[in-house]
C-alpha cells in the first residue's frame, strides 16, 4: 500500500491515476430550535434536539499526487450498483488512462458487477464464470484476485484487514467532518448535497495538497523483539 503511494507521482507523470476511494454515510439533520449565539465569555450553544431527514452516502476519490477530490458521488444508498456507477464515472474523466483504486475490503468493492464492468472497460475477453459456482465470479476471493491483477489497465489494491487508517481519503473525510458535518443543519438531503459539493469545489480550488505520507510500512528493528524477550502469552 505504501509503495502505491510512493509510486503515484511517477504514475501520474506517465498519464495514470492513483486514487484513494471510500464511502462516507452522512445523516441529514435539522436542528429543532436555533442555537444561542456567541456572547462575551460564552461559546455558541447549540440545540441538542434534531429532526432526521434520512441519510446520504458520499463516495469520494482522493487523487494521491494532488490531494484533490475527483468525481464524487452522492446518493441515498451505497449498493453494488452505486459503486460500479461511481467507478465508471471516475474512469470516464480520462477513459483511456491507467487507473489504480485503493479501497478497503467492503463486499461492494469485490462484487460481480464490478468484475463484469472492469472486464468490459479493459476489453478482457475471457469466461468470467458464474457467481457462487465457478470461475472468476465464484467468490469474493476470486473476484478480488481478478480486480487486483497488475496487468489490468483498471485495477484495485485492497487494504490489509483492520487498516482503514492506511486509506488517505479517510484523512480528507476527517476534514469534511470537522469543517462541514460536525455543525451541520440541513432541512433536506438536497441541502446537504449542495453544501458538501460546494465544499469539495472550494477545497479543490483553495485547500488541496497531497498528503505528506511518511509511513513506509516497513518493520523497524525496534518492532522485531525476539520471542524470548516477550511474555509467554505474547510469544505464543
Amino acid at each position: 500500500m505504501c509503495d502505491c503511494y510512493q509510486a503515484a507521482p511517477a504514475m501520474a507523470a506517465r498519464g495514470g491515476h492513483t486514487v484513494s476511494t471510500d464511502e462516507k454515510p452522512m445523516q441529514v439533520l435539522e436542528r429543532a430550535h436555533p442555537g444561542l449565539p456567541l456572547r462575551p465569555g460564552k461559546a455558541e450553544r447549540r440545540e441538542f434536539e434534531y429532526v432526521r431527514h434520512g441519510t446520504q452516502c458520499l463516495i469520494a476519490n482522493l487523487d494521491v499526487p494532488t490531494g484533490q477530490v475527483v468525481a464524487p458521488s452522492l446518493g441515498p444508498t451505497r449498493t453494488e450498483e452505486d459503486f460500479v456507477r461511481h467507478v465508471a464515472q471516475t474512469v470516464a474523466t480520462d477513459p483511456q488512462a491507467t487507473w489504480l483504486f485503493i479501497v478497503d475490503n467492503l463486499n461492494t468493492h469485490r462484487s460481480a458487477g464490478l468484475v463484469e464492468w472492469v472486464a468490459r472497460a479493459c476489453a478482457i475477453d475471457t469466461d468470467l464464470g458464474v457467481k457462487e459456482k465457478r470461475g472468476i465470479l465464484h467468490s469474493m476471493a476470486t473476484r478480488g484476485a481478478f480486480l487486483s491483477e497488475p496487468g489490468h489497465r483498471i485495477r484495485f489494491v485492497y487494504l490489509p484487514p483492520h487498516t482503514s487508517w492506511l486509506n488517505q481519503v479517510e484523512i480528507w473525510f476527517g476534514t469534511l467532518t470537522r469543517l462541514v458535518l460536525q455543525r451541520a443543519d440541513h432541512a433536506s438531503d438536497a441541502a446537504l448535497r449542495h453544501q458538501v459539493l460546494a465544499f469539495i469545489a472550494h477545497y479543490n480550488r483553495a485547500m488541496a495538497k497531497p498528503v505528506n505520507w511518511t509511513y513506509t510500512g516497513r518493520v523497524t528493528p525496534q518492532d522485531q523483539a525476539p520471542a524470548a524477550a516477550l511474555p509467554a502469552a505474547q510469544a505464543a
